[in-house]
């Protein structure tokens, strides 16, 4: 619970929780007021007196945590898209210091993040990274190449890049004009992005931006297929599930050395680069190192492209995660 629905990464960690909870026969209901083993809070939730009177009948609560709302911190968005954030991180807050019996951390940096805001829980904790479908995600199906138009495809899917998080949109813009000279870009964008973002990016970008929109989840794999490289555009991403699903369909990934990345992109699955100033501060980064570290990759796609695969069925496949959250909800 909370019964996220959506595109989100939330949204789409509910639906391949339980849809692999139900392969192995565990019931999932959404009602805490309904007798269960344990729960998993996924998300904030106002159903505190339901939550209180399970955990006083013995119901395990288990909270997975992701990162904290900070991007109202760094820049005005709006009164409400501030008190949105504000509001939130306490909800969880409260959740996490009176409710949960057990933490769920997605990566060491998420768990860091918390530790160092609020200190550490005084229940048991554990990080355990997100993990795909590696037979859904796959290099193999429909749109297996990229298309051959001349130019170098760099693709991009967040549930959000609307208001205040369309910062790392605009990063992924420079970085393209940086390697236009040698490597001519567009730019792919699967997700949510505001109007007045698209204006500004179709303005200013000098290179080929395609908006999607929200992608089905089921198109998600044909789109990685068609791709050279996928840039992570959040700032400080948690543990997103988008990486993670590139890598299994062997899309190399490429991005700033921020957040949890350095837990997913290991050896060649990827490249990172140091950002060159203050992610917390939303400076603007220095696209060149990324840039040189991007090349070394589509001068060798076939290496990289299999390096991102076995990446990923060695540390982020949905069984493994599976496994590792049932052992803290039931055991």
């Amino acid at each position: 619970m909370p019964r996220v629905e959506g595109s989100g990464g939330m949204a789409s960690f509910r639906l391949k929780f339980e849809s692999s909870l139900k392969r192995r026969g565990v019931d999932v209901i959404h009602d805490p007021a309904q007798p269960a083993d344990a729960v998993l809070l996924i998300a904030g939730s106002r159903h505190l007196g339901s939550l209180w009177k399970a955990k006083r009948g013995g119901t395990r609560i288990v909270q997975r945590l992701d990162g904290l709302n900070w991007v109202q911190r760094a820049r005005w968005s709006g009164f409400r898209y501030h008190l949105r954030g504000e509001y939130g991180n306490l909800l969880l807050v409260f959740l996490r210091n009176r409710i949960a019996d057990r933490v769920i951390y997605q990566s060491e940096f998420v768990r860091q993040w918390w530790q160092d805001w609020y200190g550490k829980s005084k229940v048991p904790e554990r990080v355990v990274l997100n993990g795909v479908d590696l037979d859904f995600y796959s290099p193999d199906g429909s749109a297996a190449d990229p298309p051959q138009n001349g130019r170098y495809r760099m693709l991009i899917i967040e549930g959000s890049l609307a208001g205040g998080l369309n910062t790392g949109l605009f990063h992924a813009v420079s970085l393209a004009k940086e390697l236009a000279p040698r490597f001519p870009m567009e730019i792919v964008v699967a997700g949510v992005v505001d109007r007045r973002t698209r204006d500004r990016i179709t303005g200013e970008a000098q290179v080929p931006v395609n908006f999607l929109g929200v992608v089905p989840r089921e198109r998600i794999p044909e789109w990685a297929r068609s791709a050279h490289i996928f840039y992570s555009a959040e700032v400080n991403p948690p543990c997103p599930n988008s990486v993670i699903e590139a890598l299994a369909c062997g899309l190399p990934v490429v991005g700033f050395d921020t957040g949890s990345l350095n837990e997913l992109v290991i050896g060649d699955a990827g490249r990172l680069a140091p950002y060159g100033s203050d992610p917390w501060k939303l400076d603007s980064p220095d696209v060149r190192p990324l840039a040189q570290a991007v090349a070394e990759i589509l001068d060798a796609p076939v290496r990289f492209k299999k390096a991102a695969r076995l990446q990923a069925q060695a540390a982020l496949g949905l069984e493994r995660m599976v496994d590792d959250y049932l052992r803290i909800l039931l055991e």
